[in-house]
C-alpha cells in the first residue's frame, strides 16, 4: 500500500489500484492511497475502513424499478468511488445479479413489481440467506417499522434501512453504504425514532440515562463513537464509557466490540415489541 507521494516517485509501469481518501493516526489531513498490484498476489482485499468515501473497488448491484432514480443513485455511488456491477429493475432480476456478481452490497427498493408490496424486502431476506457476505441495504419511500424489524431478525449485522430522502446528503449515504458492506448497520433515524417510540413494560432499557439512551440511538444508525462524539459535542472518551455502561446494563457478555454493538442496538430496537 502506498502513499500519493510514494506513488509519484514509482515508474510509470507499474499498475494501480486508487483506494480514495483516507483518516490515518497521527496525519491531521486525509491522505490518498493506492494499492500496488504484483502478479502473484490478490488484486482485491477487504475494504479500509478508513476510507472517507466509499472504496475503489467495492461492488454494488442496485434494484429499484424507476430507471430515473436507479440511474441517479448509481452515478451518485460511482461518483464516491463505488463500482456498479449490475442494475436490476425487479427481484427476480436483483437475485440472479446477485448470484451471478457476489457483490459486496445489494441496494434494494422494499417496493418492487409485480405487487409493488415487499418483493424487495423478501428478495433482501433471501440474499441475506443465500449470500451472508454481501451486505443489504434497503430504500423506502415511508417509514415502515415492520419491515425493518423483520429484515434485522436477530441479526443487524451487514443491514441497512434507509428512507430515499437520505439519497440526496451524498456524503452520508455512501458511507451508509460502506458501512454495511463491511458487516455494520446503518438505519434511518426516522425509523429508530419511530421504532423507540412504542415501549413496552420491563424495558431494560429503561435502565439506562438520558444521555446513554442518546448514544445507543446513534449507535443503532450504525455510527461510530467517533461519530457519536462529534454528533453530541463531547469527547471521545465520554462516548467510550457511556458505551461501557450501556454493555453493562443490558448486561452483553463480554465479546468482540463490534459483536456487542450489534446485540445492544437489536435489544434497543427489540424493546419496542
Amino acid at each position: 500500500m502506498l502513499s500519493e507521494r510514494t506513488r509519484e516517485a514509482l515508474e510509470a509501469s507499474h499498475e494501480l489500484a486508487d483506494l480514495g481518501d483516507h483518516d490515518l493516526a497521527g496525519i491531521d489531513e486525509p491522505e490518498r492511497l493506492f494499492q500496488l498490484n504484483i502478479p502473484g498476489l490478490p488484486s482485491r482485499f477487504p475494504p479500509l475502513t478508513t476510507a472517507r468515501k466509499g472504496f475503489r473497488g467495492m461492488r454494488v448491484v442496485l434494484a429499484d424499478d424507476s430507471v430515473l432514480l436507479r440511474e441517479g443513485i448509481a452515478r451518485l455511488l460511482e461518483d464516491a468511488g463505488f463500482e456498479i456491477v449490475a442494475q436490476s429493475g425487479t427481484a427476480e432480476d436483483l437475485l440472479r445479479h446477485v448470484g451471478m456478481h457476489k457483490p459486496d452490497v445489494a441496494l434494494i427498493d422494499i417496493r418492487m413489481p409485480p405487487t409493488q408490496t415487499d418483493e424487495g424486502l423478501r428478495a433482501a431476506k433471501q440474499i441475506r440467506e443465500r449470500w451472508p457476505d454481501t451486505g443489504v441495504l434497503v430504500l423506502s419511500q415511508y417509514v415502515e417499522s415492520a419491515y425493518a424489524l423483520e429484515l434485522l431478525g436477530e441479526n443487524a449485522e451487514g443491514v441497512g434501512y434507509l428512507l430515499k430522502d437520505r439519497v440526496s446528503d451524498v456524503d452520508e449515504f455512501a458511507a451508509a453504504v460502506r458501512r454495511v458492506a463491511e458487516g455494520g448497520s446503518a438505519l434511518d433515524p426516522a425509523v429508530v425514532s419511530q421504532l423507540v417510540g412504542r415501549r413496552r413494560r420491563d424495558d431494560p432499557i429503561d435502565e439506562l440515562t438520558p444521555r446513554e439512551r442518546e448514544v445507543l440511538g446513534l449507535m443503532a444508525e450504525g455510527r461510530s463513537n467517533q461519530a457519536i462524539a462529534e454528533s453530541l459535542v463531547i469527547t471521545l472518551r465520554a462516548v467510550e464509557k457511556h458505551v461501557t455502561s450501556i454493555f453493562s446494563k443490558l448486561r452483553l457478555p463480554a465479546s468482540a466490540e463490534d459483536h456487542r454493538r450489534v446485540l445492544a442496538v437489536l435489544t434497543y430496537l427489540g424493546s419496542t415489541n
